[in-house]
């Protein structure tokens, strides 16, 4: 099984995401990339709190389900809103998701860079063509990419914690 990569692409507009997210479904469909799951953040300036969804158009069921997500959006922008009244329990979150490779690093960098007027397009992937991923961004005000990558022993840990077992594929 060749490796996932969890990235984050920051754009400078409210509705970024969305167009790229268009852009990746074309990748895919070419087969310039394996899109496992997909999500997209817009926060709209003015806003007290961005939106979230996760991309079923793009993947089908998605690998991961909404209870990742939920679980990384929540860490990213709602956590900080709440104060330390349950901090306690978002050690133990943010602590589940290093295990599966996304640390504090990744979450403070996405944290600080996506605000409000900002989007972003979240998307685990595997079987990336680079150069293909950023010419499809050409045209438009280049994105920021965050990116860290999962093993695939961090990768199964994901799908076992939030979404699919592994494939019949990944266990032979």
């Amino acid at each position: 099984m060749s490796q996932s990569t969890l990235t984050a692409w920051k754009f400078k507009t409210a509705d970024g995401a969305d167009d790229a997210a268009k852009r990746i479904q074309d990748l895919a469909k070419q087969q310039l990339v394996t899109v496992h799951d997909a999500a997209t953040v817009r926060w709209e300036t003015g806003a007290k709190k961005p939106r979230t969804r996760q991309l079923s158009s793009l993947t089908g069921a998605g690998a991961l389900g909404g209870a990742f997500w939920g679980m990384l959006f929540g860490l990213l922008f709602f956590v900080p809103l709440l104060g330390a009244a349950i901090g306690a329990a978002t050690g133990a979150l943010s602590g589940a998701l290093t295990d599966v490779g996304i640390d504090d690093g990744f979450i403070n960098r996405v944290r600080d860079k996506i605000t409000p007027g900002t989007s972003a397009l979240f998307v685990l992937s595997s079987d990336a063509v680079v150069d293909k991923i950023q010419d499809a961004f050409a045209g438009q005000e280049a994105p920021e990419l965050i990116f860290t990558n999962l093993n695939a022993e961090q990768e199964a840990a994901l799908r076992e914690v939030f979404g699919e077992g592994p494939t019949d594929e990944e266990t032979s």
